[in-house]
């Protein structure tokens, strides 16, 4: 059964983060267990952007982002030299630019992203995808944060902390949405910048939750640090 649910995902999706030099990765579904990852650095996006560029694939800004005009413009140049359609700059399609990945690999399991995407299914499904990107950036920026527990399930299951855990909300089964919105999340996609806290100003009634620096709103969301 996981092994048939993460073969109809088995489609990748990638998103750069902003900072110059970054290290940054898309995931792949090769198995029910582990999604391996192959990763690209803003600065070889950069390069990929320049080249694609020259070549008349692209027609944004050279600035190491994977933003849809460069998924369009590699997804053309794939289209155009027999690699397979998907967007995402792996080692062939680098090999085909002229390029060599400086890469690293690593992992995450199956169950935390089941987990990461129950959690915005859950806490986030009427929300704008982008949203619902910016709940699973949330949990993937507390996990970094020393304030939190250092995983996902400790973030997410931390006493109080999601009210869709305090519910059983968490326990209904998302949807591919969710699922991508995860993937995108864990791929680097971070549309609150960092923040580490969220909420709904038409029923938060805490005090304190107001007092947060508040960096965007996205939907009924609003994100704070």
């Amino acid at each position: 059964m996981k092994k048939r649910l993460f073969a109809s995902l088995s489609l990748a999706f990638v998103l750069m983060l902003s900072l110059a030099g970054a290290t940054v990765t898309y995931f792949s579904f090769l198995d029910a267990d582990y999604t391996q990852t192959q990763a690209i650095t803003s600065s070889e996006l950069r390069t990929a952007q320049t080249k694609l560029k020259r070549w008349g694939y692209y027609t944004g800004n050279v600035d190491g982002l994977n933003g849809p005009l460069t998924i369009k413009a590699v997804k053309y140049f794939q289209s155009k030299n027999g690699l397979s359609v998907d967007g995402i700059i792996g080692p062939k399609t680098a090999a085909a630019l002229g390029m060599t990945l400086s890469g690293s690999s690593s992992s995450i399991s199956s169950s935390d992203l089941n987990l990461l995407a129950r959690c915005v299914y859950a806490e986030a499904r009427g929300e704008p995808y982008t949203g619902q990107v910016a709940v699973a950036a949330v949990v993937l920026n507390r996990v970094k944060s020393a304030s939190f527990p250092n995983t996902i399930a400790g973030v997410i299951y931390q006493p109080y902390a999601f009210t869709a855990v305090d519910d059983g909300q968490i326990n209904l089964t998302p949807n591919e949405t969710a699922y991508k919105a995860a993937q995108d999340a864990l791929n680097g996609w971070d549309p609150t910048y960092g923040c580490i806290y969220y909420f709904n100003p038409a029923t938060a009634t805490s005090s304190w939750i107001w007092s947060r620096e508040q960096v965007v709103t996205i939907g009924k969301h609003i994100f704070a640090r």
